[in-house]
């Protein structure tokens, strides 16, 4: 079990899902604590886990890649070792994997440029993981991404 975060390590990490750019100088006056005592606390939270990264979120549509789908696998053969994830790294279509209870074994959300694209990418996951596969399209993305709330 993990320990709770302190509420100056809650408010450095509000500060930071908000704004992953945000200088350690901002940081600092924002929480009320000096620069140096910031970066500390963040290099802490960073070693702990807690911060995973930062990273650029990119716009689909800007990119090319305008069609957004959820794609439920169920394995062909429930005796099958439940190595899908292994299997499916290299297809850089799939933006995220998730593990779930329920008829379904694992839900990926993807990433293509066109109708034409999703059908190719249901064939190569077919093919890579040896599912079966039950697709949603997304018509449109009110947020995404959001940070846990602290």
């Amino acid at each position: 079990m993990t320990t709770p975060l302190e509420p100056l390590d809650q408010a450095i990490a509000r500060e930071l899902a908000a704004d992953g750019r945000c200088s350690f100088t901002d940081l600092a006056e924002r929480v009320g604590l000096s620069v140096s005592a910031v970066h500390q606390r963040v290099k802490r939270l960073e070693q702990r886990g807690v911060i995973r990264g930062y990273a650029a979120r990119l716009d689909g549509e800007q990119i090319g890649l305008p069609l957004t789908a959820l794609i439920s696998l169920t394995p062909n053969d429930p005796a099958a070792p439940d190595d899908y994830p292994t299997r499916l790294q290299h297809i850089t279509e799939i933006e995220s994997c998730y593990s779930v209870a329920g008829d379904e074994s694992y839900i990926l959300l993807v990433r293509v440029a066109s109708p034409l694209g999703l059908e190719d990418l249901l064939r190569r996951i077919r093919e890579s993981a040896k599912v079966s596969t039950r697709t949603t399209v997304v018509l449109s993305t009110p947020f995404e991404g959001r940070s846990p709330t602290l």
